[in-house]
Formats: C-alpha cells, structure tokens, sequence
C-alpha cells in the first residue's frame, strides 16, 4: 500500500501521511524506515499533523499504545517522492 506522504519539521519523524480510508497512518523517521500504524482516523492524524511538537504528539499518543495503534515495519522505497503543495 502506497500512502501519499507530507514532510514534517521535526527531530525524529521526517513525513507523515493518512488514508482515511484504512485508518492507517504511514510515519518515515530520520534514516529512512517508514512504519504503518492502523486504527488512527482521521481526527488522530489531524491532531498528529497540526501539534506544535510531532514528535511528542507521537510519542505521547499513539507510540506508547501498540494494543490500540498496532503498527508493522515497510521495505522502504528510496526512489519515492513526497506529495507536497509547494506554494
């Protein structure tokens, strides 16, 4: 499954992206692994994307609940590209 991710400024996350659809949360970290985390709707994403600080939203609210977010490691994709508005 191939989510269409955004970058995001912060110490420990590097993009992040949602399909509703699914409710699976896709996250890349600094150093390339990219992580699918289910059972995050929309209004967690929204939460997630807008935090001041998106690593501490991460790691407050969805890393520490593993029965509630569970989550499985992806093969990374070097050669895919963020989807951003560049505006």
């Amino acid at each position: 499954m191939t989510i269409a991710m955004q970058p995001v400024k912060s110490s420990q996350l590097e993009a992040i992206g949602h399909d509703a659809a699914t409710e699976i949360l896709a996250i890349r970290f600094k150093g390339g692994a990219i992580y699918h985390y289910s059972n995050v709707d929309a209004a967690v994403f929204a939460n997630l994307r807008d935090a001041e600080s998106v690593s501490s939203y991460f790691g407050k609210f969805i890393k520490p609940f593993p029965d509630r977010f569970p989550y499985q490691k992806q093969a990374a994709v070097t050669a895919e590209k963020d989807e951003t508005n560049v505006k």
